[in-house]
């Protein structure tokens, strides 16, 4: 959650930002700190740096932003309905669940108690399906190859 509430705040957006918002933010903070307008070789690598945060964040509210979810919905609803769970396992403050189907998806927010709890759980995708799909926000992190030679 830190990271969304960081990059939130280099954007100046809020919570309720469209992808229309994000788009016309992000194209503004790019003409205002792009490298190529540097007139010192220290400016251009701050203006790198900062243009480099800038894409970054913006690339990242656009995958966790509602209009994206709800366009993913019906595959996100598909694979964590049907698909197993392969494997999950926490790491900065997220929890990633990769499924059978090649899909992986992050989680933010959840608490280490219930990450905790997954572990023990008895079946972890009935766990998930119960405490985890519904109740806290997420993204597509990954699509594993499944077909690798």
């Amino acid at each position: 959650m830190k990271k969304i509430v960081e990059y939130r705040k280099l954007l100046d957006v809020t919570k309720a930002a469209t992808l229309k918002e994000l788009k016309t933010i992000y194209r503004n903070s790019m003409k205002d700190c792009h490298p190529d307008t540097a007139a010192t070789a220290e400016e251009t690598i701050a203006a790198e740096d900062k243009s480099k945060a800038i894409i970054e964040a913006y690339h990242f509210l656009v995958s966790i932003a509602p209009e994206t979810a709800e366009k993913n919905q019906v595959e996100y609803t598909k694979t964590t309905s049907t698909s197993g769970i392969l494997d999950f396992y926490m790491e900065n403050q997220a929890l990633y669940i990769n499924f059978v189907d090649g899909s992986c998806y992050e989680y933010f927010g959840v608490p280490k108690p219930i990450y905790i709890k997954m572990v023990n759980a008895e079946s972890p995708a009935r766990f998930a399906r119960r405490h985890i799909y519904g109740t806290y926000l997420y993204r597509s992190a990954v699509k594993i190859v499944a077909n690798a030679e």
